[in-house]
């Protein structure tokens, strides 16, 4: 994984920019330590940072290969079959590197090669010749890539941050980055870089931008296709793809860990994944976090049915692995608030991502490279809105429930033309209306497309965010088996019926893991990333978020009724009953995004366009 920045402009010679250039690159030194490049011409520049994972010769970069220049962020599971198949056509290679496999694919089949990848990346290509860019991103969208369209041409990056290291580009949200911050946070919509002029590529999506014309697409979305087998076949199909997905991702020719907390999907990808281990000889390491504390303070709930702690033993001690769980104490977690802040670029998952960020930190101690279980729940449907009537059926996001308490937080001559509901409603019904249907679709079945695109592009998009920023501010580069497209499009036309095999979350999952899990693994049901339980973590929140109320350069109120924070903060939230965003952030959760919220405009001098 690396740091990827770009320039192009057809207007001017930029050659001369590299102080500019070497700006963007330092700012994202933490996801490239190792190696540091650029490319300087005419019309493009390119730097990159390089956290070094596979052929540590021969992946340097930026690369050239006659007219054509790549910087590249991502990792390519299928580099041998695709090095093979090139090989035979007459291409040839100095090593085995993604990078040089993915810069020749594209010579050969142009933007075509898209359909080719199985993998994870952020790309950009320079074509001498021709003065043409290019630039794509994966189809799940786990690795990041940002733009601004500039007189002449556009700046790329996979970090906002070092976007606005180019004085091009200034620091501005407008009335519409208000809605996002307050309305959808920290959701964002596909496009979007929260800044009036940084937009985000979607997933599966590219650019092309030639003499100052910009124009992208959309080269992969689910598509909607009979589904024939029965369950056991699913099942069993299902069994084949997790298990090749989480083995092709166990490449590396650096160290390589797992997390796993006992739940089913990092249960499933460590299993398999010490099965490998074994066969060569080999231990595999497996990391999980807790907070100090959460032992006499954890309260069941819905969301959170019970505590990770004995199933991490079980699954540790059934797959043999060696194991080591990271405890966070309250006060570091609301230090790495600000922190993580940075690494995000934008106000996040409060302390889900601080915690996160800090596991992190302690995983790239021994570790380079780590396997993770994210975004099943949203492809297999493993969220209590993919089955609580009352959540399936409500308008907007199922898991925002509290768009008119947070618009009730803004000051009253901002957003004056938005109706907050019908903003939420129609992103989401826009988002829902792009799912592909057969005609022999039951409403049932459409009504699954819906939620399944929902949750892949918003829901997915927030996790995978927060897991690429937390991760990557450590260098660390962690993998996600079951963002793979094989399984998500196999995932979009498995029947309810079948995917909630036994009536149970990811069902049909489950059924597919009895193989390789302790039957009460397999079938324990879910619980999500765990948050702290410890009520001192609460009032020190509480306590901060004081402070920065009464703070003299406090700019929360440059957007938020200062009466209405006030009342907030008197009432200890309890004027704020439902949860801010999905399960984990609740009360002390919203007072901590407000207070990173406050950091981040007064960190990045965000200018406020009314």
């Amino acid at each position: 994984m690396c740091g990827i920045a770009g320039w192009i402009d057809f207007g001017k010679d930029i050659s001369d920019k590299r102080e500019i250039m070497e700006k963007m690159s330092r700012s994202l030194t933490p996801r490239g330590p190792d190696e540091e490049g650029g490319y300087y011409s005419e019309h493009c520049n390119f730097v990159h940072r390089r956290l070094v994972v596979i052929d540590p010769e021969n992946g340097k970069q930026p690369l050239t290969k006659g007219e054509y220049t790549i910087c590249y962020n991502g990792e390519l599971y299928n580099t041998e079959e695709l090095q093979k198949e090139l090989e035979g056509l007459g291409c040839s290679f100095k090593g085995h590197s993604d990078t040089e496999v993915l810069l020749a694919a594209y010579i050969r089949w142009g933007e075509k090669c898209l359909d080719r990848l199985n993998g994870i990346f952020a790309f950009g290509i320079w074509d001498n010749a021709r003065k043409q860019f290019f630039m794509a991103r994966d189809r799940a969208g786990v690795k990041p890539l940002y733009y601004s369209i500039i007189s002449g041409g556009l700046i790329f990056a996979s970090e906002v941050k070092a976007i606005l290291r180019n004085p091009l580009v200034k620091p501005v949200i407008d009335s519409e980055g208000i809605a996002q911050i307050m309305l959808l946070g920290p959701s964002v919509k596909a496009d979007s870089g929260i800044f009036r002029d940084i937009k985000q590529v979607p997933p599966g999506c590219f650019v092309r931008c030639a003499k100052g014309v910009f124009s992208w697409d959309c080269y992969w979305k689910p598509k909607a296709k009979p589904h024939t087998e029965t369950v056991e076949e699913t099942a069993e199909h299902l069994a084949y793809l997790i298990k090749d997905s989480v083995t092709r991702q166990l490449v590396s020719d650096v160290p390589l860990c797992t997390f796993l907390s006992g739940g089913l999907d990092s249960s499933i990808i460590s299993a398999i994944a010490a099965e490998e281990y074994r066969k060569k000889g080999l231990t595999l390491s497996t990391y999980s976090v807790d907070y100090k504390g959460n032992r006499e303070n954890f309260k069941a709930s819905l969301f959170q049915p019970d505590e990770d702690a004995p199933w991490i033993t079980e699954m540790s001690e059934f797959i043999g692995s060696d194991h080591l769980n990271v405890v966070i104490d309250t006060p570091e977690l609301a230090e790495a608030l600000l922190p993580s802040t940075l690494a995000r670029d934008a106000a996040g998952m409060a302390d889900v991502d601080s915690s996160l960020y800090l596991f992190c930190g302690e995983v790239k101690k021994r570790f380079t490279v780590a396997v993770s279980g994210e975004c099943a729940d949203e492809i297999f449907g493993g969220y209590p809105w993919f089955r609580n009537a009352e959540m399936l059926n409500r308008k907007g996001f199922p898991w925002a429930a509290s768009t008119e308490e947070r618009y009730g937080l803004l000051r009253p001559d901002l957003l004056k033309e938005i109706s907050p509901a019908d903003y939420v409603e129609a992103l989401a019904e826009s988002t829902v209306k792009k799912a592909d249907l057969l005609d022999a679709d039951t409403p049932v079945q459409k009504k699954m497309r819906g939620m399944f695109m929902l949750n892949f592009y918003w829901f997915m998009q927030t996790l995978l965010t927060r897991k690429d920023r937390c991760s990557m501010a450590h260098g660390l580069e962690v993998r996600v088996p079951f963002c793979d497209h094989r399984i998500a499009e196999y995932a979009y036309n498995i029947p309810p019926e079948i995917k909630f095999y036994r009536e149970r979350e990811k069902g049909v999952v489950r059924l597919a893991s009895e193989n390789i899990l302790p039957k009460d693994v397999a079938w324990r049901k879910k619980s999500p990333y765990p948050k702290t339980h410890n009520p001192d973590y609460t009032k020190l929140i509480l306590e901060r978020f004081r402070t920065v109320l009464k703070s003299s350069d406090c700019r929360l109120y440059e957007i938020m009724d200062r009466e209405k924070l006030y009342g907030l903060e008197q009432s200890e939230g309890e004027v704020f009953k439902k949860n801010w965003y999905g399960q984990l952030m609740t009360t002390p959760q919203m007072f901590a995004y407000l207070m990173q919220l406050d950091y981040w405009l007064r960190k990045y001098n965000v200018i406020i366009e009314k």
